[in-house]
């Protein structure tokens, strides 16, 4: 089992291959704020919620970061995804963790 913590700062490694690579995109999917990339608006996390209740917002992030990591990153399985920061701030960091899907070989 692998672990992304969308909070955290990772460093691009350009050429980056194996489970480095998949990390990588899943960090990329977590923390690129919806409507940002300019030939792919529909790609990373939708931050409309963020404002909602700590609860609600926590449910409606936990279901967009399992379909936004499946959708740009196949290759794995969300297993759970919770999160870190302070709940008295309002802060929300993902913390993912996935598993790779049968057959893929890193």
């Amino acid at each position: 089992m692998y672990e992304v913590i969308g909070g955290q700062p990772l460093p691009v490694k350009f050429g980056a291959v194996g489970i480095e690579e998949i990390k990588q995109n899943v960090y990329t999917a977590l923390t690129t704020a919806q409507g940002s990339v300019p030939l792919d608006r529909g790609f990373g996390l939708n931050m409309e919620n963020l404002d909602d209740p700590l609860p609600l917002a926590k449910a409606r992030l936990t279901t967009q970061v399992v379909a936004v990591v499946q959708k740009q990153e196949p290759r794995v399985i969300v297993e759970s995804v919770t999160f870190a920061g302070d709940d008295a701030a309002g802060q929300l960091v993902p913390v993912v963790k996935f598993r790779l899907r049968d057959g893929v070989i890193v």
